[in-house]
């Protein structure tokens, strides 16, 4: 086609004695094949593809060949018409057509580089979307893939605006290869902690955890090549770099909920005083209420209140509906503080939904505060004001 239209540009302008007008008129017909060209992937070549992608039965090639990916392969098309055709568009070497050529290299280049870039990204889109597929820190692997087009397409392009090889430029840079390491050392520490995350399983988008450090907990909803995006429950957002995480602890509750078993383990402090041995009336008063069992009291040293509270406690979180039966649970004494005995309610709730897991942990401690009374103990509470007041109104009085 190329020597068709110069042999009728030729005999066109020689006919007419204008032969000058041989390079405008060239390059003006090379403009508008490369327009054409461009119009023609986009309306035709494009919606070819897209009405072939949705009848295929896999959605695979209506991801990965979008709108976006298949604008990019047409931003390469002309470009490629321009470059075979405009060697023909000058009578002889010069200025002109150097620079023009080098124009076009730079641009076949830029769009190459987009083209990969823009597939890259279809391809991340494709697999963020399918759970099964998804990698953990795939958009900082995914971020680092694209800087290391963009860098080569940077020295290519050098290359080619200097008319030296690339290898030469690399020897260069590789003579500033500390002042690089100091310009990207954010990037470098970036990448290498991402890679230690995913291999590791440490951390992934949708995770819930905690860095106490960087005042972060809540749930994360982007993991870049520099950063980890942390959305606090305040709604606040906290950034926080990958490398920190690797270098500092930090808590992570997605095993927690991927196993649907919350733990639970909150203690309440006993007045020592108040614990003793129950006498017989007592101990039939809570069997008729069914918080005791004969079991429970065959032994006269298993008559103490505390003992028949634990137990009683222990077959209630058993028979309670949300909680986990596979899981441990149990009542047990801690070491005896100043402020009384803890007695530590230990077990597992069967939702690890926020809200839910705090109305089951709230109904079962209710319960608890409301059954103590009932085996003769007392919670332990620091006197407060009006605790002083009716002290001072008993002494007033005696």
């Amino acid at each position: 086609m190329n020597d068709w239209i110069q042999n009728l540009l030729h005999e066109f302008l020689k006919d007419n004695n204008i032969e000058s007008l041989y390079t405008p008129l060239m390059l003006l017909i090379i403009a508008l094949v490369a327009v054409t060209a461009f119009w023609f992937c986009v309306k035709v070549v494009s919606v070819i593809v897209k009405l072939f992608t949705r009848r295929t039965p896999t959605e695979w090639d209506d991801d990965l060949l979008n709108t976006k990916v298949l604008r990019a392969i047409s931003q390469l098309a002309p470009a490629l018409f321009v470059s075979y055709m405009l060697p023909d568009a000058f009578d002889h070497d010069n200025t002109t057509e150097e620079w023009l050529t080098k124009a076009t290299d730079f641009y076949i280049l830029w769009a190459l580089i987009h083209l990969i870039n823009t597939f890259l990204q279809a391809l991340f889109d494709a697999l963020d979307k399918r759970g099964r597929y998804r990698i953990h820190t795939m958009k900082g692997v995914l971020q680092i893939l694209k800087l290391i087009f963009i860098i080569i397409g940077v020295i290519i392009g050098i290359s080619i605006l200097i008319g030296r090889s690339p290898i030469t430029i690399l020897t260069a840079l590789g003579a500033s290869a500390a002042v690089l390491m100091l310009v990207f050392q954010d990037t470098i520490l970036g990448l290498v902690a991402g890679i230690q995350l995913t291999v590791n399983d440490m951390l992934k988008k949708d995770d819930w955890i905690v860095v106490p450090k960087a005042n972060a907990n809540g749930v994360v909803e982007e993991v870049t090549l520099t950063t980890v995006k942390v959305r606090n429950w305040d709604n606040s957002v906290t950034t926080v770099p990958p490398y920190t995480l690797i270098k500092e602890s930090f808590q992570n509750y997605a095993p927690m909920q991927e196993c649907l078993a919350r733990r639970v383990s909150r203690y309440i402090n006993i007045d020592v005083n108040s614990i003793r041995f129950l006498n017989e009336d007592e101990l039939n008063t809570l069997q008729e209420l069914g918080l005791v069992t004969p079991e429970d009291i065959n032994d006269s040293t298993s008559a103490v209140n505390l003992s028949l509270l634990s137990r009683h406690l222990e077959r209630y979180l058993e028979s309670h509906k949300d909680v986990r039966e596979d899981q441990l649970f149990m009542v047990r004494q801690l070491q005896p503080t100043t402020q009384g005995i803890p007695l530590e309610l230990y077990f597992f709730t069967g939702t690890t939904e926020w809200k839910s897991f705090e109305h089951i942990q709230a109904d079962i401690f209710d319960y608890v505060y409301a059954t103590i009374h009932r085996f003769g103990l007392s919670i332990y509470q620091t006197p407060a004001g009006n605790d002083f007041k009716q002290m001072a109104s008993h002494h007033v009085i005696q």
